[in-house]
């Protein structure tokens, strides 16, 4: 049993956008991705249309360079797409990749990737991790990104974000770690995110936000355990400690 030919022809045209000084892939220039187990590949159990099929790809830390493929979005019964920490990968993230329904983790921290993130992205109704920070991207953030309705830990932090926070992002229902911090948002925190359930860990520092106060809505976050943030504004005792337990404030004047 076979690789399905499409996922084959992706995976080609994959490594075509890729440069491999240290030829971690040489095994991909051979044989059946799923059968002779190319490096990162790994597959289905065989499935009714008798073929097997991409369900990951592993590509952490291969030193990789180069630019992710539009192609990677042919890779239909994908759950994990991981590039982390290769560094020297480039280019802007493909909107194709928002094809990939059964996406769970995405998974691109530590690279030079570029550009806006595109409203196609936010259409990734499986995903759960959502995580690209220690990137350059670039614009605003996508309002779409509200139907991630299964996304629990959603990292931008570390990039060059603009504009303000959509309020809209505050009926995420599944989200715990919110991290945005060394960004270039600006505006006002939604005071909308008090009304994120399960939400733990806020991260907002080193930003331009505009304001002189934590929205007071903050204080009924019950499950909130850390909130960071950079900007000029009054802090209520509530913040600091709570009747079931403490939270965890750190305030980091950007003016310093």
């Amino acid at each position: 049993m076979l690789t399905y030919p499409p996922e084959v022809d992706a995976l080609q045209a994959i490594r075509r956008k890729l440069k491999d000084p240290r030829k971690n892939l040489r095994n991909w220039r051979k044989g059946d991705p799923c059968v002779s187990n190319w490096t990162g590949v790994i597959c289905t159990m065989p499935q009714p249309d008798g073929f097997l099929h991409i369900q990951e790809l592993r590509m952490l830390n291969l030193n990789l360079t180069g630019k992710l493929a539009p192609k990677l979005g042919q890779l239909s019964n994908l759950t994990v797409l991981n590039f982390m920490w290769n560094h020297n990968i480039t280019g802007s993230i493909p909107k194709e990749i928002g094809n990939i329904k059964s996406l769970k983790f995405l998974l691109l921290s530590g690279n030079q990737l570029t550009g806006p993130l595109a409203d196609e992205l936010g259409f990734l109704p499986n995903l759960l991790m959502f995580q690209v920070d220690l990137n350059q991207i670039t614009g605003s953030l996508p309002k779409s990104f509200v139907n991630l309705i299964s996304c629990r830990h959603f990292h931008m932090n570390n990039n060059s974000i603009s504009g303000q926070i959509p309020s809209e992002l505050s009926s995420m229902p599944a989200l715990i770690h919110f991290l945005l911090d060394n960004n270039n948002l600006m505006g006002n925190l939604p005071p909308e995110f008090s009304q994120m359930p399960k939400l733990r860990i806020l991260q907002l520092d080193n930003n331009s936000f505009g304001g002189t106060e934590i929205p007071a809505s903050y204080g009924n976050m019950s499950n909130l355990v850390k909130l960071s943030a950079s900007f000029p504004f009054s802090i209520d005792y509530q913040f600091i400690q709570r009747e079931k337990g403490y939270k965890y404030l750190f305030l980091i004047d950007r003016f310093m």
